[in-house]
């Protein structure tokens, strides 16, 4: 059966590349890298797999699972379409993350054959009263045109890395936000406060955000735990930031968890 070393070794030789170009390319010392493809490293770090398939240019689900990857763009879902869309923003710093969260969720994946992974129980969905968007009848029966813009509520919730509150005791105002594609999904805007997800999100900006009670692994969300409102990264059972001197936050340790809706985007600043 083939292996995940057998699927690095075959890319690298597709590759012509010798373990010497490997080495100075992904930073892993020589030795320590002829050890790991020799099958001498029982637990490799997670860190030499990713700085590998970096350098050989191929995806970590692949390498663990050997899921062949999909070039074609009109075989994939909406949703998986925007995750890629998502993913060409992010710098090394979040495409790390996010390739951390996906390699070990294969891994759990593979040995327990499990569905769906574990997430912790959520509230109810929020009671915000969101703005319907804009619209106009075309000209032929049925078409819906777009205007332009399209109004909802922004809250002014501090949940980066702070206290917050409860979405509907939160003060809002009515903003108009471009009405496109990409903008489509959001139900309602957050301003965050504090520097736990930079360098992506910077204090200040203004998050959008799609009603959720729950969300999948690696995704970013709005949450609140013991009242008290946070934007992170969700990571089963715990949240996690980009800024790496922020720790986990586990979510055993509160008693109330919320899941208050997924980040789907921000606004640019002006």
């Amino acid at each position: 059966m083939e292996s995940y070393l057998d699927r690095i070794k075959l890319i690298k030789n597709e590759r012509k590349m010798t373990n010497e170009q490997l080495s100075e390319r992904t930073g892993i010392p020589l030795g320590t890298l002829s050890k790991i493809l020799a099958g001498m490293s029982d637990s490799p770090k997670l860190s030499n797999i990713i700085a590998i398939c970096n350098a050989l240019d191929c995806s970590v689900e692949y390498i663990v699972s050997g899921t062949p990857e999909n070039t074609n763009n009109y075989t994939l879902t909406g949703e998986e379409i925007r995750m890629i869309e998502s993913w060409r923003e992010l710098d090394s710093f979040g495409r790390d993350l996010v390739e951390t969260v996906m390699f070990k969720e294969a891994q759990r994946a593979a040995a327990t054959a499990a569905s769906a992974p574990q997430v912790p129980a959520v509230g109810e969905r929020t009671s915000a009263r969101i703005l319907q968007p804009m619209r106009t009848q075309g000209r032929y029966a049925g078409e819906v045109v777009r205007t332009g813009k399209r109004a909802i509520l922004l809250y002014e919730l501090p949940v980066s890395a702070g206290v917050g509150v409860y979405l509907d005791e939160a003060e809002a105002e009515s903003i108009n936000i471009p009405d496109n594609d990409k903008t489509a999904e959001a139900d309602y805007a957050l301003r965050i406060s504090g520097n736990s997800m930079e360098p992506k999100y910077r204090d200040g900006d203004i998050l959008l955000v799609r009603n959720a009670d729950s969300i999948d692994v690696g995704e970013l969300g709005i949450f609140l735990l013991d009242g008290c409102g946070f934007f992170k990264v969700f990571g089963g059972d715990r949240l996690l930031s980009l800024n790496p001197s922020y720790g986990p936050i586990l979510l055993k340790d509160f008693a109330d968890v919320q899941c208050k809706g997924q980040v789907v985007g921000k606004l640019k600043r002006k």
